[in-house]
C-alpha cells in the first residue's frame, strides 16, 4: 500500500490560500502526500545510483577509508544544509524554491542568478543520473549478450533513457508520485539485497583495517591531503537533489511540513543507507586493481562479477539499474518544475512556451521535453571524451551546492525578512544555518580544482568553466531581457492570477 497519493480536499484549500498568499494562482494539482514527498528527494540523491556510479572515482581519490569516512563528514555537513535550506522551504513553499526564496529575501538579482544556478545544477544531475543509468546498462548488456560498452553505445542507451523519463513524466504527478513511492521501498531492498548476498556469498572479505583505513592515491598529486578533499566528490555529488521535495511543493498537500520534513528525511535516511552500501561493497573486494580495470567499464559490476559470479553479477546490477531509473525519473520531475516556476516568472528565454500546463494531466509538459533535451547535450560530450561524465557530475554539484546555501546566508543576513513558516529550527536556525553556508563555500571551491594530474584535456576538470558560462549566460539575458521579464509577485498580492490562469490552457 503507497501512502498519502490521494490528498484530503482541506488539505488542498488550505496550501493553495498559502499559495495565493505569496502572489501565485494555483495552476498545477496536489496529488502528492507528505510520504511522496520525501519519496521523490530520497529519489533523486539515491545512494543506489550516486554512490555505484562514482565507486570507480573514489577508488582513486584516496580509496576505502577516504569513501566510508568521507561519506560520514559529508553526510553530517550535508544535514545542516538540509535542514536550513528545509527551513526557509517552509517558509516560502513554490515550485521555483530556491531562487523565489533567494528573491524575496535578497532581492530581483539574488534570485536571478540562485535560479540560473540552480537550473544548471538540476539539468547537470539528470544528465548525471541518467547516463550513469546507461554505463550501468552497458555493462549489464556487455554480461548477458556480450555488447561492448562503447561511448556510441552507452549514448544511444542514455537517450532511450531519457526519453522514458519523459514519457513517464507527461502521465501527470500521481504516477510520478507511485512510482517515487515504490522507489523508496526498492532502495532499502536493494541496498539490503546487495550487501546481504555480497556479505554471505564470498568466500574471502577484505579486513575491517582495509575498509576503513586503506589510502590509496591514484591520481597523480603528491598531497593526501588535498586528495582526501578531493575523494569527497564521491559523496557531495550524491547528496544533491533534496531540493525535488521543495519544487514538487506545490503538488503536495500540507506543503510548509510536509516539504521541509522531505528534504530533512530524504537526507537522514540516505545517510544511513548509504554508509551501510558503500561498507558493504567494499567488504567484498576481491581484485583491487582489477575492480579498477573492469572490462564493464563499471567497477561495482567488476566487484558483483568477481564475489558472485555471472549470475550473481547481473541479478545484482539490475537491482541498481532499476533504482538508477527511478532516480532519473524522479529528477526529470524535479528539474521541469524549476523550468516551469522559472518561465512563469520570466526568466528563460521563450518563457511562454515553457510555462504552460495542461488541464488534463496538470503537467509543464513542454518544461519536461526541454528539461530531457538540455540534458541530452550536456552529457553529448561523453561521445567524445573519457573525462566528460566526470565533468557532467562536477558541473551539478558546482551549480547546485551553491544554490542551496543562498537562500539560507540571506535568511541569515536579512532576519527582519523572514517569516518563519510551520517548520523551523528554532534558536538553532542560526548556528545551524551558519554552518551550512561555510561548509558550501569550502565545498563550492573545492569542486574547482583539478582532480587528476597532469591536467590534460580528458583529465581537466571543467566545472569553473561551466560555472563561468552559466554566470556570463546568466548575465547577457539579464542585460538583454531579463532585467524587464524577470518578475516574482508580492506577498499576498494575488497579482499572477490573471497570466497564470492563462497558462493552463492545453498543449496542442
Amino acid at each position: 500500500m503507497i501512502p498519502n497519493v490521494r490528498p484530503r480536499r482541506d488539505d488542498r484549500i488550505d496550501d493553495d490560500a498559502k499559495l495565493r498568499d505569496l502572489g501565485y494562482h494555483p495552476v498545477l494539482i496536489r496529488r502528492m502526500g507528505p510520504f511522496g514527498n520525501f519519496a521523490i528527494s530520497f529519489s533523486v540523491i539515491s545512494v543506489l545510483s550516486g554512490c555505484m556510479t562514482l565507486y570507480g572515482f573514489g577508488l582513486v581519490t584516496g580509496g576505502p577509508a577516504v569513501m566510508l569516512w568521507g561519506w560520514v563528514l559529508v553526510g553530517l555537513m550535508v544535514m545542516f544544509v538540509g535542514a536550513g535550506l528545509a527551513e526557509v522551504t517552509s517558509a516560502y513553499p513554490t515550485s521555483g524554491a530556491l531562487y523565489y526564496m533567494a528573491d524575496q529575501l535578497g532581492g530581483r538579482r539574488w534570485g536571478w542568478y540562485t535560479g540560473w544556478l540552480n537550473l544548471l545544477g538540476l539539468l547537470g544531475t539528470l544528465a548525471g543520473i541518467d547516463y550513469g543509468a546507461a554505463m550501468f546498462t552497458g555493462a549489464l548488456l556487455n554480461l548477458q549478450w556480450g555488447v561492448e560498452p562503447t561511448p556510441g553505445v552507452v549514448m544511444l542507451i542514455f537517450l532511450c533513457i531519457l526519453m522514458l523519463h519523459a514519457a513517464l513524466n507527461l502521465f501527470g504527478v500521481r504516477l510520478v508520485s507511485v512510482l517515487n513511492s515504490v522507489s523508496v521501498w526498492w532502495h532499502f531492498a536493494g541496498v539490503t539485497v546487495i550487501v546481504t548476498a555480497l556479505a554471505l556469498i564470498p568466500s574471502e572479505h577484505r579486513s575491517a583495517s582495509f575498509v576503513f583505513g586503506e589510502f590509496v592515491n591514484d591520481t597523480g598529486w603528491s598531497s593526501s591531503l588535498y586528495v582526501v578533499m578531493i575523494g569527497l566528490l564521491l559523496a557531495q555529488y550524491t547528496f544533491t537533489g533534496y531540493d525535488a521535495s521543495a519544487h514538487l511543493s506545490e503538488e503536495t498537500t500540507d506543503a510548509e511540513v510536509s516539504a521541509a520534513r522531505g528534504i530533512v528525511r530524504a537526507v537522514g535516511w540516505s545517510w544511513v543507507a548509504g554508509f551501510v552500501l558503500l561498507a558493504g561493497v567494499t567488504f567484498a573486494i576481491q581484485d583491487y586493481a582489477g575492480t579498477q580495470n573492469s572490462a564493464t567499464g563499471v567497477p561495482p559490476a567488476q566487484i558483483f562479477l568477481d564475489a558472485l559470479g555471472l549470475t550473481g553479477a547481473k541479478l545484482l546490477l539490475l537491482i541498481v539499474i532499476i533504482a538508477q531509473l527511478f532516480c532519473g525519473n524522479a529528477e526529470v520531475a524535479a528539474a521541469s518544475r524549476m523550468v516551469f516556476a522559472f518561465s512563469r516568472d520570466g526568466a528563460l528565454p521563450f518563457s511562454a512556451q515553457w510555462r504552460r500546463v495542461s488541464p488534463r494531466t496538470g503537467t509543464p509538459a513542454r518544461a519536461v521535453l526541454l528539461t530531457v533535451a538540455v540534458a541530452a547535450l550536456l552529457a553529448s560530450p561523453a561521445l567524445f571524451s573519457k573525462a566528460a561524465y566526470g565533468a557532467v557530475t562536477a558541473i551539478a554539484v558546482i551549480g547546485i551546492t551553491p544554490a542551496y546555501a543562498i537562500p539560507i546566508f540571506l535568511r541569515l543576513r536579512y532576519k527582519e525578512r523572514f517569516r518563519q513558516g510551520k517548520w523551523n529550527l528554532g534558536r538553532w536556525g542560526v548556528p545551524i544555518g551558519w554552518t551550512a553556508v561555510v561548509w558550501v563555500a569550502f565545498v563550492t571551491v573545492l569542486f574547482c580544482l583539478p582532480q587528476t594530474n597532469p591536467i590534460n584535456v580528458d583529465s581537466f576538470n571543467y566545472a569553473p568553466v561551466a560555472l563561468i558560462c552559466v554566470l556570463g549566460l546568466a548575465s547577457f539575458w539579464w542585460a538583454v531581457a531579463g532585467r524587464g521579464s524577470y518578475t516574482t509577485p508580492t506577498l499576498s498580492s494575488g497579482s499572477g492570477d490573471r497570466e497564470l490562469a492563462e497558462m493552463s490552457e492545453e498543449i496542442v
